[in-house]
């Protein structure tokens, strides 16, 4: 088993635990993930989720590049199709999933902390897009989720040139929320998870869905979304429970 999880206090920990190849995604590694990522997010116990990678030099270094040199196209497009059903099952997770990223976050690594909800690196982190320099493209959804988060024109820089992109420009970029120390990095994680935990979880799930869908809808069509969705939670014990706790001047119990 590649893959390593615990819970404790409604945070749920996954650790890609193969350091001897600087973490790298080959085809058991996705498939233990995703399914460790499943158990997680269905556990009553876990509110959110922190993804990190062991040892002391990379977060995952992309995926294993001597099982891509004997794939096949249809074994490529495979590849790649199970790399979309794990980034997209972490995008849509409805508890947030924040990437710890230390050290290398390269391709494939690069891809998945693209496609977590938060992204927080240590001074040491380095991510990049080098699938150019190997005659290929991001597969993972680089190409689709990079300019998102970082607009078109870093996007293009950043993938055509391959170039390694330190933790501090990822930060003046955009690409990641904070940058801290190394010795820091889990527990900056876990006072995040602390905020977020204190909040409602039918809002938190609400607004994560609201916030994937503002790339693919217009202004009009995602306000009236989001007006449905706020009113439809009035509905909810949560935010009855809410209301009622900031009026009497309590923590909410959810």
């Amino acid at each position: 088993m590649f893959i390593k999880t615990k819970v404790e206090k409604l945070i749920g920990y996954l650790i890609i635990d193969r350091p001897e190849s600087l973490n790298a995604m080959n085809n058991q590694v996705l498939d233990e993930l995703t399914m460790k990522i499943n158990e997680l997010i269905s556990n009553s116990d876990v509110r959110v989720i922190i993804i990190s990678g062991a040892g002391d030099k990379a977060f995952i270094a992309g995926a294993d590049i001597k099982l891509m040199q004997g794939m096949n196209r249809n074994e490529a497009f495979d590849f790649a199709k199970k790399g979309h059903r794990l980034t997209n099952l972490i995008e849509n997770s409805n508890k947030p999933i924040i990437a710890a990223v230390n050290g290398y976050a390269f391709g494939g690594g690069s891809e998945l902390a693209l496609s977590c909800h938060i992204r927080i690196a240590s001074e040491d982190a380095i991510f990049a897009q080098p699938e150019v320099k190997i005659g290929l493209l991001p597969g993972w959804g680089g190409t689709q989720r990079l300019p998102r988060i970082v607009g078109k024109g870093i996007a293009n820089e950043i993938i055509l040139t391959g170039m390694n992109i330190s933790a501090e420009r990822a930060y003046e970029i955009g690409l990641v929320n904070k940058v801290v120390k190394k010795d820091n990095l889990i527990s900056y994680c876990n006072k995040i998870a602390g905020d977020i935990i204190r909040n409602s979880p039918n809002a938190i799930n609400e607004s994560i869905k609201l916030i994937n869908m503002s790339s693919n809808k217009d202004l009009e069509s995602g306000l009236k979304i989001e007006a449905k969705r706020f009113s439809d939670l009035f509905e909810t014990d949560e935010t009855s429970e809410g209301l009622t706790a900031f009026v009497q001047k309590r923590p909410p119990k959810y």
